[in-house]
């Protein structure tokens, strides 16, 4: 019989061990402590002071209780998310007592789990276990310090509920629990300034009401309760859909609704009713004789509001209500009925879209500029987009936040209150610096930049950079079903610099006639496994986001620039399809196969256009390059034959002194060369052929991308303006009518002027989205701006995700793998494909934000070179009734030219007609399209407090008396 030998330990070290507290961090490793005051947070409390928690000034030891957790993950996933991850912190005392599972009975009765009682509240119940669990843990310790014989009485800790809800610490008070509030244990803390300022701006007994706040008559009237949003919207007497604010006009906003081919347009800000940009609204419609024209004027807030008072201001200005009755005027008597849309209100809002906004503070709003007052001020934060209203905060630390770059969060929005209220969260660095300004801008499009964790890197191969393709063998698990290509001359053309290469290409002749061309894409599926760390974070991140001189990666580096990258002179795993076309490009069949490639060159776009033009290179891989854009050509031309569109953005290349600095010293037009157009037709036709083929095999779950056709009505302006200022038509009854009518609209004299309509056309389409092909009827598949009826992404799965599942369904409908059970459910992809639309609309932003900024960068260099203003030529593309929109195709970027002196407006003809200061000049009437020279200067944007292009003067390119 095995002998177990039982051994005692001294009580004085029982009750020591009893005393500490142990955690394990994410990293495994395992942290334990003796503290004197044990805190434990109340759910709406821990939601609201989320900010304070994080603050690495914030430290002191705090239990989180099941009950808690599980309400908050109830509430806010993402406030969730970020609380789980302060458990797993080393540098954070925050520990996990699952309060909900302990229900032994005792004496005591039954120790921390409670059932919820009839008529009870859910959250009456939890406030209840909150109490119970506090109460027993208040017990536990007593008897974990029990007073010895012989030995002083120990000091035992203390433990607090801490909860700003009155009731709940009038209850646990009577039960002998210790309350108190945060706020309040936060101002008993040392220098607790800073602090206080990271917690909500929420009402209670405790905090005194600012004056705009004390007997003030409501600005907006209430929402109406939600079974009546609900029952309206059921109805039809209500809409439901995204609040957008105007850029222009911070007085006018408007609302998409299915109900209307326009979107509802929202004059004033009550009608508004303090919606933020992205908000789920409701709205409802005013009856057809109230319906008005969106305002041709730019109204600015900062301007107009300039003199508000943020402590005081909860009355509507003179200024916003001298532009609010002239615009009622310009909409009762404009001839331009054609152009009143639907109006209304906002009644409700399903789901706010709050967050973490960039701002600067409004140095004037400041009361005290001594930067060594604590005096708490109520200051104006002027978030960086002007989409979003300006947020009042209340702070101690204003005169040091000036000239700062700071996180605000919005807390609330009271009828009594003209603005939102919020707090600060901390500093990002100073304005202009490139540190802040590039983590702004990250922020401000939430582009997940943090580092990747280790449980993601563990994902990855242990080789290391060291991992190649193995010798080839049958027993070899990366040989398994796959053709070996690495025979092929096959090469990659992508933009300079281009070090995460997704894509390879050949071409070649057949024995019959024929010719084989081939495209062979990074296997990211092979390293990347459904379902893991990596996996999952990849999913998060949706796609890689490029700026002007950061690249903030979907997956990490080891796959995205070296293991998964086709770069050249290596082996690498591909996924190919390869296609026999006839010498006219049609397809005489197609076959999709696992391979191992081996590239033998990897070249820019310009380095493929100079050796295919080189009459003196006949090797066969210019050979190959020159019959690729041969078919490339004809797959163009079958293309706009059958409506596809030839649209058109614009695009700048940037040169920055050095890559080191990355300080740009100039602007120029990307040039677009033959060799782009090659690698884009053979993308296309890719994606277009993985489609078919995944749709074919899973016709409920298939990941494919759509564009569905604009409204007729999103055009209508265009169509206007190209009738009255050039007598030409735009025919929109579809793709391939727009595209025969964008061909003719050109301007023998000025040939960027064809350019200039594609990129307005552009903008009157819809933007194309991922979707789950079982979600949506058959006839919505179809891709508008391609004429394509079925459409995927499939050929840059390192820095898209939809491509990384695109590649999994593929390989599961080829025999190749079986397909993991979360791509089988519609929901999964439905939810999945709603992340990553957001994600790449976020990452198009954030992209077009940073080239704004180096413009502005490199315009104020070229400033400082040149000792001169920069001077460009540049489109009239919008007439305001105080003002001109233009475009400077140079240099991609738009501006507005307002005028101070005296103008005359003609909305019907588009143009304004500007008398001259000098004595005697002739008036100078300037319309859309014509084309014009602006001088530009660099100065502080009001709301980014970036360098930016602003267009102080205009003057015609040819001057012409009217």
């Amino acid at each position: 019989m095995v002998e177990i030998t039982i051994r005692k330990r001294p009580r004085s070290e029982a009750v020591v061990t009893q005393r500490k507290f142990f955690k394990k961090t994410a990293r495994g490793k395992v942290i334990k402590g003796i503290y004197g005051t044990m805190s434990f947070v109340e759910s709406r409390d821990a939601m609201r002071a989320m900010d304070l928690v994080e603050s690495n000034l914030f430290a002191p030891p705090i239990i989180l209780l099941q009950t808690v957790i599980e309400e908050v993950r109830h509430r806010s996933l993402p406030l969730y998310n970020r609380l789980n991850a302060l458990t797993k912190m080393e540098d954070k005392r925050i520990w996990v007592f699952y309060n909900e599972y302990r229900s032994t009975l005792s004496l005591r009765g039954r120790e921390t789990a409670i059932i919820r009682e009839e008529g009870e509240s859910p959250n009456d119940r939890n406030d209840r276990g909150i109490r119970k669990a506090v109460a027993w843990y208040n017990e536990h310790i007593r008897m974990a310090w029990p007073t010895i014989r012989g030995h002083a009485p120990q000091q035992m800790p203390n433990v607090v509920l801490m909860t700003e809800d009155a009731e709940n610490r009038r209850k646990a008070e009577k039960t002998g629990i210790s309350c108190i509030s945060v706020r309040k244990y936060v101002e008993g803390m040392k220098e607790p300034n800073q602090l206080l300022d990271l917690l909500a701006a929420e009402g209670s007994n405790d905090i005194e009401p600012t004056k705009a706040g004390a007997g003030r008559q409501s600005l907006y009237p209430e929402y109406l309760p939600t079974p009546t949003l609900l029952a309206g919207i059921k109805a039809g007497e209500l809409h439901q859909g995204h609040f957008a604010a105007n850029q222009y006009n911070y007085l006018e906003g408007s609302v998409s609704v299915p109900a209307y081919t326009k979107p509802v347009l929202l004059i004033g800000r009550e009608n508004m009713n303090r919606a933020v940009n992205g908000d789920i609204v409701v709205v409802e419609v005013f009856s057809e004789s109230e319906w008005k024209a969106p305002a041709d004027e730019v109204i600015d807030q900062d301007s107009t509001l300039k003199n508000d008072d943020a402590e005081n201001s909860g009355d509507e200005g003179d200024n916003e209500e001298d532009h609010f009755v002239r615009h009622e005027k310009q909409a009762e008597h404009t001839k331009r009925t054609a152009e009143k849309q639907p109006t209304g209100r906002i009644v409700g809002v399903i789901k706010r879209n709050w967050r973490a906004y960039v701002c600067h503070i409004d140095s004037t709003s400041l009361t005290s500029s001594n930067a060594t007052s604590l005096s708490q001020q109520t200051v104006f934060a002027t978030p960086v987009s002007r989409l979003l209203p300006r947020i009042r905060l209340r702070t101690r630390q204003a005169p040091t936040l000036i000239g700062q770059k700071i996180l605000v969060t919005i807390d609330r929005w009271d009828v009594i209150s003209r603005y939102p209220e919020g707090h600060f969260v901390r500093v990002l660095g100073k304005v202009e610096s490139k540190e802040a300004e590039q983590e702004s801008l990250l922020l401000e499009f939430e582009v997940p930049y943090r580092p990747f964790g280790k449980a993601i890197l563990d994902c990855l191969p242990v080789e290391g950079d060291q991992w190649v393709v193995p010798p080839k063998s049958d027993i070899s698990s990366e040989w398994r079903d796959r053709e070996d290509l690495r025979d092929l001359v096959i090469c990659s053309i992508d933009p300079p610099g281009c070090q995460d290469i997704d894509d390879a290409l050949h071409a070649r002749h057949l024995p019959n006639g024929n010719f084989e061309a081939g495209v062979h894409i990074a296997d990211v599926s092979h390293f990347v496994h459904p379902d893991n760390p990596m996996d999952s974070e990849a999913a998060s991140r949706g796609t890689t986001v490029y700026l002007v001189d950061k690249r903030i990666d979907m997956l990490p580096s080891l796959l995205g620039t070296n293991l998964c990258s086709l770069r050249p002179y290596v082996e690498r795993l591909a996924f190919s399809c390869i296609w026999e076309m006839t010498p006219d490009a049609e397809i005489v069949n197609v076959r999709f196969t696992k391979s191992v490639i081996a590239s033998k060159a990897a070249f820019t776009y310009e380095e493929a256009q100079l050796r295919k033009d080189d009459t003196n290179l006949n090797d066969e891989l210019t050979e190959g390059i020159r019959l690729l854009n041969k078919l490339a050509q004809k797959l163009k031309a079958g293309r706009m034959a059958a409506g596809a569109l030839n649209l058109a953005s614009p695009e700048v290349k940037i040169h920055l002194d050095s890559s080191e600095s990355s300080d740009p010293i100039d602007v120029e037009q990307k040039e677009m060369r033959e060799t782009n157009s090659l690698v884009e037709e053979f993308m296309l036709l890719a994606n277009i052929s993985v489609a078919k083929k995944i749709q074919e095999t899973f016709p409920q779950t298939a990941v494919l991308r759509r564009h569905l056709p604009p409204p007729r009505t999103n055009f209508e302006k265009l169509q206007d303006i190209l009738m009255k200022r050039k007598g030409m038509t735009l025919d929109v009854s579809s793709s391939g009518a727009l595209a025969a009518s964008l061909d003719k609209c050109t301007d023998p004299k000025e040939p960027a002027f064809n350019t200039l309509v594609r990129i307005m056309a552009t903008r009157c389409m819809l933007s194309a989205e991922y979707f789950c092909s079982g979600s949506v009827g058959r006839e919505t598949f179809g891709h508008y701006g391609l004429a394509s009826p079925i459409y995927t992404h499939f050929t840059s799965p390192i820095r898209r995700y939809a491509d990384v599942l695109a590649h999994r369904q593929l390989a599961a409908a080829i025999g190749y793998a079986p397909l993991h059970a979360s791509l089988h459910s519609k929901s999964h992809v439905e939810r999945v494909m709603g992340v990553i639309n957001r994600r790449h609309r976020m990452a198009q932003m954030a992209g077009r934000a940073s080239v704004e900024f180096y413009v502005g960068l490199a315009l104020k260099n070229r400033n400082e070179r040149e000792k001169a203003q920069v001077r460009e030529e540049a489109f009239v593309i919008r007439a305001f009734r105080n003002g001109l929109g233009v475009f400077v195709s140079k240099l991609g970027i738009e501006g507005l030219v307002m005028f101070k002196r005296e103008i005359r407006f003609d909305a019907d003809n588009y143009t304004i007609t500007v008398s001259s200061s000098a004595s005697g000049a002739k008036e100078v009437t300037i319309s859309v399209f014509d084309k014009v020279t602006v001088n530009i200067e660099v100065e502080k944007d009001k709301n980014t407090q970036r360098g930016k292009s602003i267009l102080p003067s205009c003057y015609q390119f040819k001057w012409t008396a009217t």
